[in-house]
């Protein structure tokens, strides 16, 4: 599946990513205020592209110019997350390289991603979470339309062996759909 916007084509990943993933993943930056290290290497990068970034909704960011990989967009689907356990239910995560921080690409990838989990997948809630700190997520979760839900002390970030405190959000589709009409 590919989704595109009026700046953007979200697309599955390639093997042939690693190099532009790379480039903007060994930021440290990027990864650790979402909880994962800088890549060390193009071959970490071709890894996780093999074994994280292979989830059925997971996409590669790219600006129409071009089509190179400049972040990430995923919608985790009942066993990726651990934030529900329905199957109409899913969490969203994103992330894009610091070169293209403050462009709103996004806010308008997650637009996006949005109207695919609500009207091509059929989910009814989609949630989405950050850590303490992470205002640039929290402003995007906020420009989307998401509501507050709770806030967790000592959660666990695994990759970089520490715990946080995360604040979780989450957005309905009947929420979704009254946002779409009052943006009309």
């Amino acid at each position: 599946m590919i989704l595109e916007t009026e700046r953007l084509i979200l697309r599955p990943w390639n093997e042939s990513d690693a190099e532009s993933l790379y480039e903007y993943a060994k930021d440290p930056r990027v990864g650790p205020i979402a909880g994962w290290p800088p890549h060390k290497s193009v071959e970490e990068s071709l890894d996780v592209i093999k074994n994280a970034f292979n989830g059925p909704e997971c996409y590669a960011v790219c600006l129409k110019t071009d089509n190179v990989a400049i972040g990430c967009i995923e919608l985790k689907l009942k066993g990726r997350t651990n934030m529900t356990d329905r199957d109409d239910e899913c969490e969203l995560g994103y992330w894009i390289g610091v070169p293209f921080w403050g462009r709103g690409y996004i806010p308008e990838a997650v637009r996006e991603i949005l109207r695919h989990g609500f009207e091509d997948l059929g989910m009814t809630t989609i949630w989405c979470g950050y850590y303490d700190g992470n205002e640039k997520s929290k402003r995007v979760q906020e420009k989307s339309g998401f509501n507050y839900h709770h806030t967790c002390h000592d959660v666990p970030v695994p990759l970089l062996r520490e715990t946080r405190i995360g604040h979780t959000s989450f957005l309905t589709k009947e929420q979704w759909q009254s946002g779409l009409i009052r943006n009309d």
